[in-house]
């Protein structure tokens, strides 16, 4: 019996006519991008895929032709801040064909620009609802902090321009104060971002020297850059965090969810160092004023001391009998110098002596 059967090519030719004509015209479609490999040629060549519960369930191969490429990455950039990158979700309006050798193919006439910013503000907002929901937003702020932060945890890129920044600004404090600054370098930016921080995390948490804080330092970037620190992973490891965890990540135009979980945040580099600086300034300040406080209440008291003293001694000198003699009383002693007060003591032919100021008189009782 002779199996009926169609031949490759039949089958592919047949495939893309269904195809091509159940999409004769462009049409858009959201996707999240896989990877992206832009060629020297000019081209861009995507691949896209869709996941559902964690889970891929959909890919496909998309290209930009040079013609096209170089204005939509200018646009993009211009209003995203960045390029196309992996993890990154996009709207494309694409034509949509077949190929008897390489299969389904889109190939991308369009971007929508405020379709990928909105769905990273979405992924913010969902992060921040979850957070809420596990009661993580506010877990940082249970713990003490040092009052001297001298230990400090640096995760950053080692030749990220924020790190330098942060550490010539910390050094050349004008009141030389000293830190101890350990970097733990990390990937600060990009879909790798928020695994390779969390690392950074759990080395500083398990480090043999306990450190008074961790801080994360970004200096800026464009929007979908920086999207990494509202990652919902990252979020949860800075929250547990035994550490105190401060950010200094972008500029002032820029919140994250990182910011918020952590236990404290500021717009830069320089500023965390600033904060640092102003704990000790604030304690060597305090310091002072309780030493001007001592030597104040100190020469107060002494002050006082002098005062009784002075009086002390006018009182001594005002019992002194020379003093008494002086204005015209006399003092009566018997024989060996003892002082008489009463004339009951001297029975007559008693002698005894009359102390004047100027001088003694001897006499004899009657």
């Amino acid at each position: 019996m002779e199996t009926e059967y169609i031949d490759l090519f039949a089958l592919q030719a047949l495939l893309r006519d269904e195809i091509e004509n159940a999409f004769p015209e462009r049409c858009w479609v959201r996707a999240e991008i896989a990877s992206v490999q832009a060629k020297a040629n000019g081209h861009c060549y995507l691949d896209l895929c869709q996941s559902r519960d964690g889970r891929i369930v959909a890919k496909a191969k998309a290209v930009i032709w040079r013609s096209r490429y170089l204005p939509l990455r200018a646009y993009f950039r211009e209003q995203t801040g960045g390029d196309l990158a992996p993890g990154m979700e996009v709207l494309l309006r694409v034509q949509v064909s077949y190929s008897e050798l390489y299969g389904l193919s889109l190939t991308v006439d369009e971007i929508e620009p405020r379709f990928t910013l909105g769905a990273a503000e979405l992924q913010r907002r969902r992060t921040l609802e979850k957070l809420e929901a596990d009661g993580l937003l506010d877990r940082q702020q249970n713990l003490t902090p040092a009052l001297l932060p001298y230990r400090l945890a640096v995760i950053s890129a080692r030749d990220a321009a924020g790190y330098g920044d942060f550490c010539r600004h910390l050094e050349g404090n004008a009141y030389g104060f000293v830190y101890a600054v350990d970097l733990f370098e990390a990937t600060m930016q990009g879909q790798d971002a928020p695994a390779s921080i969390a690392d950074a995390l759990c080395r500083v948490e398990c480090a043999e020297i306990p450190y008074d804080a961790a801080l994360l330092l970004r200096g800026g970037g464009s929007a979908l850059d920086l999207a990494c620190f509202d990652d919902y992973a990252l979020c949860f490891a800075i929250a547990n965090c035994p550490v105190p965890v401060y950010t200094a990540i972008g500029h002032d135009r820029d919140f994250h969810v990182a910011d918020r979980v952590a236990y404290d945040a500021v717009k830069t580099p320089t500023a965390l160092a600033d904060r640092f600086i102003e704990a000790f300034a604030a304690e060597d300040e305090r310091i002072s004023a309780f030493g001007t406080r001592l030597r104040t209440a100190f020469a107060s008291r002494l002050s006082a001391m002098e005062v009784r003293l002075t009086a002390l001694g006018e009182r001594i000198r005002g019992a002194d009998p020379r003093n008494v003699l002086s204005r015209g009383f006399t003092l009566v002693t018997d024989a060996r110098g003892v002082v008489v007060k009463s004339a009951r003591a001297l029975p007559p032919g008693t002698p005894f002596k009359l102390l004047f100021a100027d001088g003694t008189v001897e006499a004899v009782a009657r």
